[in-house]
């Protein structure tokens, strides 16, 4: 019966609502009332949305700055090594400019290794006797001598620096043809001259080139530029610090020289010999000159014998008459 009476009770409401609306005040407040209520009850999948939306964005987040490091290396990298190669370009293009202005046959060869030992200034080349490297080729660069071959086997060459102290290496200075020797200094940014005469006409700043005396390198390739002169221990010479025109420690191939002997001319030793002589009649003129003066000196002395001049037959003196 209770069932019934609110059945019949719903039915009444329903119909009033229908024809007077006037429940449509009440459903809107009640509606605004449990509306705290439904915000709450869909706070925990609002939450776990958001936390996974997060996760998901940071994920991708952390992936994307991986790739693109990754990839920020990769063109690092590869820039560097653009610029190595823009580098070596321009090297061997020096290297091509210095052998077409030369008129020089030469032959291209890759540097293998470097000998590690400080004392020793040396390069292995990856080229050997099935090349046509021989012993003795002279080795140059962009700015000038580099060394000599040294030692050869069938697929490789031990080249000897300018700047190893066992090298040696005779040249001219460029400003005026006097003849000088380098020597190696055992490191790769100098070279060094040594017994230097103080008359000669030699000032920093000049360039000295290869002479082509002896036979091992052809004359006028560069060999370094002096930077400093100072006298020796004894006062009686100079020593000079040359700056070497070739990069010895840069770069990755070198220019073998084809023509390994270059005879010397008659041109040179007649020079030679005339320089010789000249230097031989110059002293002897000098001590020549240094006795008359020390004869003259005895001569003005009180009760001195004038002594004979050099080479002048005694005269004997006469016998008395009996």
């Amino acid at each position: 019966m209770r069932l019934l009476a609110y059945l019949a009770l719903s039915c009444v409401m329903l119909v009033m609502d229908h024809r007077g609306s006037w429940l449509s005040e009440v459903r809107h407040q009640a509606s605004v009332a449990v509306q705290p209520l439904w915000w709450l009850a869909g706070l925990p999948s609002r939450l776990g949305t958001s936390m996974r939306n997060d996760a998901a964005t940071r994920s991708q987040l952390a992936e994307d700055n991986r790739r693109l490091r990754n990839e920020l290396l990769l063109l690092t990298a590869g820039q560097a090594r653009l610029r190595v190669e823009a580098t070596e370009n321009a090297r061997l293009r020096r290297l091509l400019g210095a052998v077409e202005q030369g008129n020089l046959e030469v032959q291209l060869a890759p540097i293998l290794d470097v000998d590690q030992d400080p004392t020793r200034q040396r390069l292995l080349l990856d080229a050997g006797s099935r090349n046509g490297v021989r012993e003795g080729q002279g080795v140059i660069d962009a700015g000038g001598l580099l060394g000599q071959v040294i030692a050869v086997t069938p697929s490789t060459a031990t080249v000897l620096l300018l700047t190893d102290l066992d090298h040696a290496v005779p040249v001219i200075v460029a400003r005026n043809g006097v003849r000088l020797v380098v020597y190696g200094s055992g490191h790769p940014d100098r070279l060094t001259l040594r017994s230097v005469p103080l008359s000669a006409d030699v000032e920093v700043g000049d360039v000295l080139v290869t002479s082509g005396l002896g036979g091992r390198f052809p004359p006028g390739f560069p060999v370094g530029t002096i930077a400093e002169l100072a006298p020796d221990d004894s006062r009686a010479f100079l020593t000079g610090r040359l700056t070497p025109a070739a990069q010895v420690d840069r770069g990755r191939d070198v220019l073998l020289l084809r023509d390994v002997v270059v005879p010397v001319t008659t041109a040179d030793l007649e020079a030679a010999a005339a320089e010789r002589e000249a230097a031989e009649r110059a002293e002897a003129e000098a001590a020549a000159a240094a006795a008359g003066e020390q004869a003259a000196d005895d001569a003005g002395e009180p009760g001195a014998v004038p002594s004979p001049a050099p080479g002048a037959v005694p005269t004997p003196a006469p016998e008395p008459v009996r």
